[in-house]
């Protein structure tokens, strides 16, 4: 996986290292740029998948935390408008 916020296989929420999925963080029209600009994070499953992941339906926090983050690693090397432009929107603010 290419991602430039993490370099080693395991979850960015608690560093475990078992049934990991690879989790774009920005989902739907803007998987393709979440792919292309390595952001992209490792979940457990129940993080990915389970009721309170970023697919689940109380995940909703978490998904906004990732998104952020996601935002903060682009802009270190880009800037806060081509992020907008890219992705739509601003997380930061």
């Amino acid at each position: 996986m290419k991602s430039i916020i993490q370099d080693t296989k395991k979850s960015i929420i608690d560093g475990s290292i078992y049934n990991l999925h690879e989790h774009h963080i920005f989902k739907g029209k803007n998987r393709n740029n979440s792919e292309q600009y390595g952001l992209k994070v490792w979940l457990t499953y129940e993080q990915h998948e389970g009721t309170y992941g970023v697919h689940g339906k109380y995940g909703h926090e978490l998904d906004l935390k990732l998104m952020r983050l996601g935002q903060i690693f682009f802009e270190l090397t880009h800037s806060r408008e081509e992020f907008i432009s890219i992705f739509g929107r601003n997380y930061l603010d």
